[in-house]
């Protein structure tokens, strides 16, 4: 019985940690993004640390509303998310860059992977990024 529950539990990983992001262009190493649980029980990410010195204090100047010209240290890019099955769906994404939020689903890939996808409409139609597990 404990092999059982044991292998079971290890499909479904947590998403709540800090991730590294990684662009999925240049594939270099972009942030530290802190995901944790909200009051509501939904999941929300924030950025800790940009990891490229010259655009430490970046802000985002391409956003719109309360985020225009904000520090992206410190913003939340990531909203709204809530489980579904092995998956969080629901949320939306901000990609701080181009200023534009996307709708999004996270879903680990074993302990120290998460895949995250922003799109736009239909879930085909979009992209999407492999973060790390910060240890």
């Amino acid at each position: 019985m404990a092999i059982i529950f044991l292998s079971a539990n290890g499909f479904c990983q947590s998403p709540i940690g800090t991730w590294k992001t990684i662009d999925d262009n240049t594939k270099k190493e972009k942030s530290y993004v802190r995901i944790y649980e909200t009051k509501s029980g939904k999941l929300q990410g924030e950025v800790l640390k940009i990891l490229d010195p010259a655009r430490e204090n970046a802000t985002c100047t391409t956003c719109t509303g309360t985020r225009k010209d904000k520090p992206v240290k410190g913003m939340i890019i990531l909203w709204g998310l809530t489980k579904d099955g092995d998956e969080w769906s629901g949320g939306q994404i901000l990609d701080p860059e181009k200023g534009k939020q996307y709708k999004c689903y996270i879903k680990p890939k074993g302990k120290n992977e998460l895949e995250v996808r922003g799109y736009v409409g239909f879930s085909l139609i979009g992209r999407t990024q492999t973060w790390q597990r910060v240890p």
